[in-house]
């Protein structure tokens, strides 16, 4: 994978703005009693089936960073690979002064990354092969999109929201443009009328695939009617996004036809059937159907495993959810073992030399 080397970082990390005070002290403890030791550290996690993520922002952080960066020595795994509980994915070796005062920033790196990759590929996996739409720009700060686009398409994620979210592999052709579908905003705007506020968005944007928000009037069936008999071939797909405090109308109307115990809230699966068979029925089968709204992994695998007819999924929050944390330890002291009890020296045949 060829990426423009486009991390970005703020200068003042180089004077320890964003380290814990203990490391900087330490820097001047060591450069004081112990200028020429040499110190190894290893960086690992405790989780089962992770995604490793994080490594190319990390390597890109000490070579920006470290005040001597043509001493160190450094092994490591790749973004992507798949590891384990303590297994070693980072070893870098040097004055403790070049490189081990950014220890905390390289655990933060590691853990968000890793967690949003091995996140997006349970979501991709559940997908079946689907479009996934990444809308966490919405569910964090947005001073990570640029990290956390990265971590996504590290685990297979093509669609994107934000130009933000593509920056760091935006040199790679087979991603699609960021691109979205409409808020709720825009038909607020248009005092609620969802049609007039598609039509709007087509005079204004004719070259952008036609994407009309269907839920405003909480009568989704009777909305996505109203737009596709409107546009035709024209509409390319409607977008259900129900909050999930609320039943839809069509549902509201024939609840004694459903299950007794059926989940009939939000965008959920009788939902989807009933717009995908008016659709249907009304000769529009080319318009395609997009939900979000609190989907996650396990959402969209009950939703695949029962043939619900969605097209493309949009997530967000789910994508930054907390998976798992990455510590860095001291193990050798100049060659020889030297660590806190319970942590030590791991060799490992998977870590490969990326700077001798």
């Amino acid at each position: 994978m060829k990426l423009i080397n486009n991390f970005e970082f703020d200068p003042r990390i180089k004077d320890g703005y964003y380290l814990a005070d203990y490391f900087k002290k330490t820097v001047s403890i060591l450069d004081t009693f112990k200028p020429d030791q040499v110190v190894t550290m290893q960086w690992f996690q405790r989780k089962e089936n992770i995604m490793l993520c994080g490594i190319q922002e990390t390597l890109a952080l000490i070579k920006f960073a470290s005040p001597n960066y043509k001493n160190l020595k450094i092994w490591t795994l790749n973004d992507g690979d798949f590891i384990s509980p303590l297994e070693p994915v980072l070893r870098i070796e040097g004055k403790y002064k070049d490189f081990g005062w950014l220890e905390g920033m390289i655990d933060g790196i590691l853990s968000r990354d890793s967690s949003i990759a091995t996140n997006f590929y349970e979501i991709n996996q559940a997908a079946n092969n689907k479009t996934v739409l990444n809308m966490n720009d919405r569910a964090d700060l947005y001073k990570n999109q640029q990290s956390d686009g990265y971590a996504a398409y590290i685990a297979g994620c093509k669609f994107f929201v934000s130009d933000a979210s593509i920056e760091y592999f935006k040199d790679d052709k087979s991603i699609a443009r960021p691109s979205g579908t409409m808020p709720h905003a825009l038909i607020q705007s248009f005092d609620g009328n969802t049609l007039e506020a598609t039509i709007a968005f087509a005079k204004v944007f004719p070259q952008t695939n036609l994407v009309s928000l269907v839920d405003y009037n909480n009568d989704c069936v009777t909305q996505a009617l109203e737009v596709a008999n409107h546009f035709g071939e024209k509409l390319y797909a409607i977008r259900l996004d129900t909050a999930g405090n609320l039943i839809d109308e069509t549902l509201a109307k024939k609840k004694d036809q459903f299950p007794i115990d059926a989940n009939l809230y939000g965008v959920n699966q009788f939902l989807v059937k009933e717009v995908r068979n008016a659709l249907d029925q009304a000769g529009h089968q080319n318009v395609k159907i997009i939900v979000s709204s609190g989907f996650d992994a396990h959402k969209i695998a009950e939703f695949e495993k029962a043939q619900i007819p969605v097209d493309i999924y949009g997530v967000g929050e789910a994508i930054t959810k907390k998976r798992t944390s990455f510590t860095g330890d001291a193990v050798l002291i100049d060659g020889v073992k030297e660590a806190k009890v319970g942590r030590t020296y791991t060799d490992s045949q998977k870590l490969k030399v990326y700077k001798f």
